[in-house]
């Protein structure tokens, strides 16, 4: 990470919203037809984040400059209920999104660390915050005992894959998204893992 920036776990005083604003820009695309509209998204979102299943890069000042979030055995970065569902969403809306969102989950299993999205400031992409966060992730995962760390990444996403393989990632398999596909507006994903010993 170019300049002298702090990643740290969890989320800095007011900067919530923020985060999680973040999270939708990046993944608003694919998540937005099931979370969306954004201004709902990005409630829900703030409501449900995990701070301590998550790494922040700030600047110097404090700005936000990107976020990683992370799942264990714990709990996972978006993790939410049905109280926060309803609340955003109502009844309705609850319903059909969390029976989609279910499609999507994947158990918490003791045994693996995951990576439950990276995102980075549109003014600051290109200045290594991504490839700081990915390795503050695998840095994270070690001292908590991981030996490896998993993400899957969207097939219409091949920038993230290369900075993925330089980072020593490996794909173990793909997975087609099926009927859910045309939803997420991707039709596959890559399982990768990097090892840590």
């Amino acid at each position: 990470m170019t300049g002298a920036g702090r990643i740290r776990i969890g989320i800095a005083p007011g900067h919530r919203v923020e985060v999680a604003r973040l999270y939708w820009q990046a993944f608003g695309t694919k998540l937005g037809p099931i979370m969306g509209p954004e201004a709902q998204a990005v409630d829900y979102l703030a409501r449900v984040m995990r701070e301590d299943q998550v790494l922040t890069a700030t600047s110097p000042k404090g700005d936000l400059l990107g976020m990683a979030g992370f799942r264990t055995s714990t709990g996972a970065f978006p993790l939410g209920r049905w109280a926060e569902m309803r609340a955003v969403y109502g009844i309705p809306g609850a319903l059909w999104r969390a029976g989609v969102m279910r499609l999507l989950q994947q158990d918490l299993n003791p045994s693996r660390f995951l990576v439950d999205g990276i995102a980075v400031a549109d003014t600051m992409r290109g200045r290594g915050i991504g490839t700081a966060l990915l390795d503050a992730l695998c840095a994270e995962a070690s001292g908590r005992g991981y030996v490896e760390v998993g993400l899957d990444v969207a097939d219409v996403n091949p920038r993230a894959r290369a900075l993925y393989e330089r980072r020593g990632f490996v794909a173990r398999d793909t997975v087609r998204m099926g009927l859910v596909g045309p939803i997420f507006g991707m039709a596959s994903v890559t399982r990768m893992v990097r090892r840590l010993v």
